[in-house]
């Protein structure tokens, strides 16, 4: 009976809280994005900087600080348990001590600086992406990963901080060798492979 009640409970949680669905507003514009779904789970700071494309899938359990502007293509996929954070205070905070609060003005050492991820980027969990990284089309970031700054097209990225290990057309060939019928889909956001 406990069991049965448990898995009940369990359900009708998923059901509620974390079920995720299709249609977001992009906060920047207010434009309706169709295809792209956040989890409920997901905390989002500063969302009227976030702009957001459709197609987007965004998991459980991801922080994403956009205060000074976090841009996600078309596609984007973040997994879960992923940080996105467009600041940072961590040296102002101990530069000024108790003096941090009410500093007037800019804070020496406080970083900020906008994200932006291209189209049909993965995001794998447990990744940081941190204040002023840019990641070009197609970008695979593996799990655990530390993102900062430029990171080209195609690339696959891992490690703390990431490192280029790999490029994403690789594999992609693989597959669009084994599946034609997905060739024309993929080359009108990634162009012809070479």
């Amino acid at each position: 009976m406990r069991a049965t009640l448990n898995r009940w409970r369990r359900h009708l949680w998923r059901w509620l809280f974390f079920r995720m669905l299709f249609a977001e507003r992009d906060p920047a514009s207010g434009a309706l994005r169709a295809a792209s779904r956040i989890a409920p789970s997901t905390c989002i700071e500063g969302e009227e900087g976030l702009q957001l494309a459709d197609h987007v899938f965004i998991g459980q359990f991801n922080f994403l600080e956009a205060s000074a502007g976090l841009r996600l293509g078309e596609g984007v996929q973040i997994t879960n348990f992923c940080s996105l954070v467009t600041h940072s205070s961590q040296r102002a905070q101990r530069l000024l001590g108790r003096a941090y609060v009410g500093w007037p003005g800019d804070k020496p050492g406080f970083k900020r600086a906008p994200i932006e991820i291209g189209p049909y980027c993965f995001i794998g969990p447990h990744s940081l992406i941190e204040s002023g990284s840019r990641l070009g089309k197609g970008v695979l970031v593996c799990a655990y990963a530390q993102v900062r700054g430029e990171v080209p097209d195609f690339a696959i990225v891992a490690g703390q901080p990431a490192q280029v290990v790999g490029d994403v057309r690789t594999g992609d060939a693989r597959w669009l060798d084994a599946h034609p019928e997905c060739r024309a889909h993929y080359e009108v956001w990634a162009g012809a492979l070479r």
